[in-house]
């Protein structure tokens, strides 16, 4: 389902800014839309396949006899994406200069590839910001995204290019203690493929899934770019909240968050009340790959791996969601 506007931004700009030579305002994200063209906004499409892992409250007797439920799927994906830059996103301000972003309205929707039942859509925009003054920040890169299940996400990173292919560090599926990413609170039963239970998915629609891919989703990334030859990585790396303050500078230290509707946050204090699921914290890197195909003419691939953070029942549960996309033409 492509992004169907024609819509794109034409705020003034201080004179001072129009004499200029325009860099390309979306930066690193250029990639994401595909090249200018001439009277019209750059529009591009990608499609994919991936696994998406959710630890899902459960009234009990609903799904299984635990207050909680895995739900496992792998997914077919399509992420599309169209410039809504125009002249630049013009950002007011009292302290400095307008900033003038770029930005890239998106579409996110994942089915089940099982039964092709739909489980996630999502619309939003990627943005591009300069570096600014006040506050002191590097350039940066902003995804802004709605849920319909009744989170918005604010994630704000930073963007680089590497001469290399990417690395994709270990993703934990174990829930820990609210706030204690060390206090890890295992379910053997359902971490364990090898052992069957009613609070997860049936194994009859995970048809080869192995275990180590069950303990670490982002393996499914390592698998699926083993034999390629990947010449350049962009690497964005985005969330809501800003790093820890030991984080050596350049980086982004204000901005971002979660907002979750009131179903979500319930009320009161665990056993007889508290949050039904409320998203605590996002966690993304997107990977934008170059791969020498050997037809002398560069191929795209898209990667990324995602951490929502879940709280409930005392615990955070990760809801981890990983995918490889590639552009395509035309919209089947």
């Amino acid at each position: 389902m492509p992004v169907d506007t024609d819509f794109s931004f034409a705020h003034d700009v201080p004179s001072a800014l129009k004499g200029l030579a325009a860099p390309d305002l979306l930066g690193l994200l250029r990639p994401f839309v595909g090249p200018p063209v001439a009277g019209k906004d750059a529009q591009r499409s990608w499609k994919g396949s991936g696994f998406n892992l959710i630890w899902r409250p459960n009234l009990i007797g609903e799904f299984g006899p635990n207050d909680f439920f895995l739900q496992l799927f792998f997914t077919t994906e399509q992420l599309d994406f169209t410039e809504i830059t125009g002249t630049g996103i013009a950002n007011r301000s009292l302290f400095e200069q307008t900033v003038v972003l770029g930005g890239a309205a998106y579409t996110q929707s994942i089915k089940d590839s099982f039964d092709g039942s739909g489980q996630h859509f999502e619309p939003g925009v990627w943005a591009h910001a300069p570096a600014i003054a006040n506050p002191a920040e590097p350039a940066t890169v902003i995804r802004m995204g709605s849920i319909p299940h009744g989170t918005t996400i604010n994630l704000q990173g930073t963007a680089e290019q590497i001469a290399s292919p990417p690395t994709f560090d270990p993703a934990s599926i174990t829930p820990f203690r609210i706030n204690q990413p060390g206090a890890l609170v295992p379910f053997p039963n359902e971490e364990d493929l090898a052992k069957d239970s009613p609070s997860r998915t049936d194994r009859s629609r995970l048809a080869g899934l192995k275990p180590d891919h069950l303990t670490n989703p982002n393996l499914f990334l390592f698998d699926a770019i083993a034999g390629q030859k990947i010449i350049r990585t962009t690497v964005l790396k985005l969330s809501s909240v800003a790093p820890d303050p030991i984080v050596p500078a350049p980086r982004p230290d204000v901005g971002g968050g979660v907002a979750n509707i009131a179903f979500l946050e319930g009320r009161g204090d665990p056993p007889a009340g508290g949050p039904n699921a409320v998203a605590q914290k996002v966690d993304t890197t997107f990977y934008i790959e170059e791969i020498d195909d050997g037809s002398g003419q560069p191929a795209l691939q898209l990667q990324y791996t995602q951490r929502v953070l879940l709280n409930f029942s005392t615990l955070s549960w990760p809801h981890i969601t990983v995918g490889t996309l590639r552009p395509v033409s035309t919209l089947d």
